[in-house]
């Protein structure tokens, strides 16, 4: 059955706290959710402010293939005949094919904050669908609170959906507009309204109560054929359903047609297009489209898709543009690292000992506190270690660390380094912007001569973690750092309880990886990592 895809990310996705789109956002996104093929795009409220109004004149200039733009707004104030009031003709200026407006539907509303009687809010609903349906507009009625209304009286409820049909509504959608309905009753209420109204009856539904997308497809099975969400789960307080959650239940596991199969393919790519332009990270756990959505990390777990994927895996990940992984920490088995080897034609490379040897460093690293799920520089240098045990660049003979404090909170830092290379033992003193930047200054005049494309290397994040807080400042501290080289990223992970010292072991970890790439290119291993990094 086809169910008609309803996107509110441009309107309802931007009430969410920590979500802003400019206009340039909000029409490029209009466009990639019209290339997904949602049915209808609803941009903003034309007539609540001046970045909303922008998006529509601007908006006209798109070139949607698919999607009907579709302006928001509610029925006329009750003050105001239905051609006088602003806000409606604004949605009639938008210039979108199809407009949705909002009417109230629990009488705690109408008497409280409308302040008017049962029968004119009716009047309101009525002329205010039949004024947009005269001016040739697609409508799509927001039932608001309907279930809260339903509960209240139910039979005031369906009066507000009979008052906007009889006008002409094309689309009668219910919302649960507090997020705090059970699924059990979603469905039983929406099954009562399918029998009394015959058309598209549409679900909107909020996530207070972590029952948004499960209460959408109940819906869908009780026979709503309309169906409203946010990608990502965007929206007020605990957002609303997540429309990415939503289509691929329905199209994978229903047998319905959203998109359909060609273009739900797209769909991470989709939700990750639309969390960059949000500048909030996509969530990890994120089902379907998440990178942790088909990642194994337990051995078992990882035996087993190796046999056989649907042994962890409730649909191909490749179905909503996902893709499998294999986490290597201490909870991996050997099946974990033959995975990861395998997988790039790695594996006849390391014997039996030496995989086993892999796999006992990594879980011992990890005891320790490293993490190498988010550090595949040192994940990268750990195989290259073990694919060639024998190539080997310098050994830190020693370092030295020292801060002055002077007067008006001024500081200086000095450091000296000491390394054992091919050559010979090269010694450096430089004075930096703190004891990390001096060790890093130390160690590339070290190793400049000998080694002059490590220049190339620098840094660009850099993170500090308490391990174990209950210790105080005797705590351990795993420090992360993210390096370039202007080509790719990656970051390395040091461990200890001087953070000092864990900041220089990382740092040490990025200057050898980059080493052994220059002198020992393997197009594999690079492979390796790039899927590796893609996950982590």
């Amino acid at each position: 059955m086809k169910i008609f895809t309803f996107d509110t990310t441009l309107r309802d996705g931007t009430q969410g706290e920590a979500v802003s789109f400019s206009v340039d956002d909000k029409l490029v996104i209009a466009q990639k959710l019209d290339e997904l093929g949602i049915d209808y795009i609803e941009g903003g409220w034309p007539g609540s402010n001046p970045k909303d109004k922008e998006f529509f004149a601007r908006a006209r200039e798109l070139d949607l293939k698919h999607s009907k733009l579709t302006a928001f707004g509610a029925t006329r104030f009750a003050k105001n005949p239905v051609e006088e009031d602003r806000n409606v003709r604004a949605l009639v200026e938008a210039g979108t094919p199809a407009v949705s407006i909002f009417g109230k539907t629990w009488d705690l509303h109408v008497k409280r904050a409308l302040g008017i009687t049962l029968e004119e809010n009716l009047q309101l609903i009525s002329e205010t669908v039949k004024y947009l349906k005269d001016h040739g507009k697609e409508v799509v009625y927001d039932a608001e609170h309907f279930f809260d209304g339903y509960a209240a009286d139910a039979s005031y409820a369906l009066r507000t959906l009979e008052a906007a049909q009889a006008a002409g509504a094309n689309v009668l959608c219910l919302c649960d507009t507090n997020g705090g309905t059970l699924t059990s009753r979603i469905e039983e209420v929406v099954s009562e309204v399918r029998k009394r109204f015959d058309g598209i009856i549409g679900i909107h539904t909020h996530n207070d109560s972590d029952l948004a997308v499960a209460n959408a497809v109940a819906a869908v099975e009780a026979g709503a054929t309309h169906v409203q969400g946010c990608m990502n789960g965007y929206g007020e307080r605990c957002g609303n359903a997540n429309l990415a959650s939503i289509l691929a239940n329905l199209e994978l596991k229903l047998g319905h047609t959203t998109v359909g199969p060609e273009r739900l393919a797209s769909l991470a790519s989709v939700c990750k297009f639309i969390a960059e332009l949000a500048n909030l990270p996509l969530r990890n756990d994120q089902p379907f489209v998440g990178k942790s959505a088909f990642a194994h990390k337990g051995g078992v777990h990882v035996s087993a898709v190796l046999k056989d994927s649907a042994t962890y895996e409730h649909i191909a990940p490749e179905a909503v543009g996902n893709r499998q992984r294999v986490l290597v920490s201490d909870l991996s088995g050997r099946g974990n690292i033959m995975y990861k080897l395998k997988q790039h034609g790695l594996a006849d490379r390391l014997d039996e000992d030496a995989r086993r040897e892999l796999l006992e460093r990594i879980k011992q690293m990890e005891y320790e506190g490293y993490e190498l799920e988010a550090a595949e520089g040192t994940f990268e240098l750990l195989v290259r270690e073990a694919l060639h045990p024998g190539l080997h660049f310098f050994d830190v003979d020693s370092y030295e660390v020292s801060t002055r404090a002077g007067g008006h909170g001024n500081s200086q830092t000095s450091a000296t380094v000491t390394l054992r290379a091919q050559d010979g033992v090269h010694s450096a003193t430089a004075a930096g912007h703190g004891p990390f930047n001096a060790l890093h200054l130390c160690l590339r005049k070290c190793l400049s001569k000998l080694y002059p494309q490590i220049t190339d290397v620098r840094l660009t994040d850099y993170k500090v973690r308490v391990l174990d807080s209950n210790k105080g400042t005797a705590a351990n501290v795993r420090v992360l750092i993210e390096w370039s080289d202007h080509r790719r990223s990656w970051s390395t992970v040091g461990v200890s309880d001087n953070v000092i010292e864990a900041s220089w072991k990382a740092l040490v970890d990025a200057i050898r990886l980059e080493l052994m790439r220059l002198t020992e290119k393997d197009s594999s291993i690079e492979r390796a990592v790039e899927d590796y990094c893609w996950g982590v």
